[in-house]
């Protein structure tokens, strides 16, 4: 056979390994707190996993890269930044969430969390955030699909559309029948095999080369005007430029789709183990990343070749250095990485229709199959209009997902936060925070200043001052609420005095 029938057999043996868990997660799923959150039954490792595989996407294994290939360690800032926000976001966070959410009537959803949590009778709080999920995670979902396009298109000479059509057709299965617990136990799987593919990739083309010495003249001497910057942090970059990248870190506290893995946990107590193995993970990963795009720039100047799209670096090297087989099974890496993140946010964003919105709007009670069945049919939705949006590829993946990045940091960002940490917050100025921070990132990202200044920086300062101060301007929670704010804080600080680290 030949080396793409070796490459086919390996990616074709991956999917039908995640449909298979997904099936075995149909036949657990019995309600929509199954489908939704898993009954929240995560071990601390399954989360930590779930959540960095569902966080990183194809960010990780081709925007990365191609942004490093392209332009040097420069752009490393915003993996510096993701590595202390997401620290941060399972340090403060992750236990009193996990907490919080169960003491505000059971929350299974962020927007849930929101009403319960403020007590907000007028549901313009949740079906705010309800929107905003939707609206966000849909471009997220379509820079998803743009990867999967651009993943087959690079690798298998397929059509951009087959690919789209390929990836989001799996993904899309294993998510409407497996729901939480199969985009969990996938994550887990994919997890794994994206941890692994960037140890082994950047090791082997070292040693291909001959050493690092041999990568870093690779480097200096690649026929590119900044061939002499990609080995600098500093070179090229300006001080807004430097803060637009740490602040990706700022979204982390908004993200839906990361955040609901701890609410999904056994217990606050389990959250100091799942940052240890999380933080970890993501450390290795995003080292991998790094190096793979500085040693790809070495290695295609080296062997006189060229690269026409940078974000598909990854996959270059990977079939460059390996056996078909092995090959399949690293290119395999990528496709988990993306299909991971589309399964989580198909997930939430189901949740936010269901939930949050058709629920709401249409005040009846429906069983649990027929919620179930409402859940199955909100994903499907999302992916079909996503789909159509990824049918456009005139922005790069590194665009669409810094944009719903963004968007989710400043709307859900602050909010989350002062829900957690801030008793005299209202549901009026939550809402106000909440769509003032949506609105700023949204039309600043529309516009030349983004290129100046990432929009998450000024939507979450407008969320945070406007949630502040209406809230100070309104009237002050309960007496109700001030009870469950306390109980919240005692039930997550046990957690927090085990921790070592």
């Amino acid at each position: 056979m030949g080396d793409q029938t070796w490459t086919t057999i390996a990616i074709v043996a991956y999917l039908a390994l995640m449909l298979g868990i997904g099936y075995a997660a149909f036949r657990r799923t019995k309600d929509l707190d199954d489908y939704m959150l898993g009954g929240r039954r995560l071990p601390p490792a399954v989360a930590a996993l779930s959540a960095g595989a569902s966080d990183m996407s194809g960010w990780l294994l081709m925007g990365l890269p191609g942004a490093i290939y392209a332009a040097g360690l420069v752009e490393a800032w915003i993996a510096v930044g993701l590595t202390i926000g997401a620290w941060l976001n399972w340090k403060f966070v992750a236990p009193r969430l996990r907490a919080y959410t169960e003491l505000a009537d059971n929350s299974i959803t962020v927007p849930s969390f929101f009403e319960n949590r403020l007590r907000d009778t007028s549901r313009l709080l949740r079906i705010a955030a309800g929107v905003i999920v939707l609206v966000f995670f849909t471009f997220y979902v379509s820079s998803g699909m743009v990867a999967g396009g651009t993943f087959f298109e690079s690798s298998f000479d397929m059509s951009y559309l087959t690919g789209l059509l390929v990836v989001g057709g799996v993904t899309l299965a294993y998510t409407l029948f497996g729901g939480f617990l199969g985009a969990t136990w996938t994550d887990v799987a994919q997890g794994v095999l994206m941890l692994l593919a960037l140890i082994v990739v950047p090791i082997v083309a070292v040693v291909d080369m001959g050493g690092w010495g041999v990568v870093r003249d690779g480097i200096l001497a690649a026929e590119t005007s900044q061939a002499a910057d990609h080995l600098s942090f500093l070179a090229g970059a300006s001080a807004t430029g430097v803060i637009s990248a740490l602040a990706w870190g700022l979204g982390y506290f908004g993200q839906p789709h990361i955040i609901v893995r701890f609410m999904a946990m056994r217990s606050p107590q389990d959250a100091p183990a799942g940052r240890r193995i999380g933080i970890t993970w993501m450390i290795l990963t995003g080292v991998g990343a790094v190096l793979t795009g500085l040693i790809g720039v070495a290695y295609v100047n080296v062997n006189g070749l060229t690269l026409d799209n940078p974000e598909t670096v990854f996959l270059f090297l990977a079939q460059a250095l390996f056996h078909p087989v092995a090959a399949g099974l690293v290119l395999a890496a990528v496709l988990a990485a993306i299909m991971s993140t589309i399964s989580s946010q198909l997930i939430v964003s189901s949740s936010a229709l269901v939930e949050d919105l058709v629920k709401m709007t249409t005040h009846r009670e429906l069983s649990p199959r027929a919620q179930v069945m409402l859940g199955r049919g909100g994903v499907l939705v999302v992916a079909v209009v996503a789909g159509i949006i990824a049918l456009d590829r005139t922005t790069t993946i590194l665009d669409l997902v810094g944009f719903a990045w963004a968007g989710f940091g400043a709307a859900f960002g602050p909010i989350v936060l002062l829900s957690l940490y801030w008793r005299r917050l209202t549901r009026w100025g939550a809402l106000a925070g909440m769509v003032g921070g949506a609105v700023v990132a949204f039309v600043w990202g529309q516009t030349a200043l983004s290129d100046t200044l990432y929009e998450i920086v000024p939507g979450f300062l407008v969320g945070l001052g406007a949630a502040i101060g209406v809230s100070l301007l309104t009237r002050a929670p309960v007496e109700e609420i001030e009870a469950e704010f306390d109980e919240a804080r005692r039930l997550s600080r046990a957690s927090s005095v085990t921790s070592a680290v």
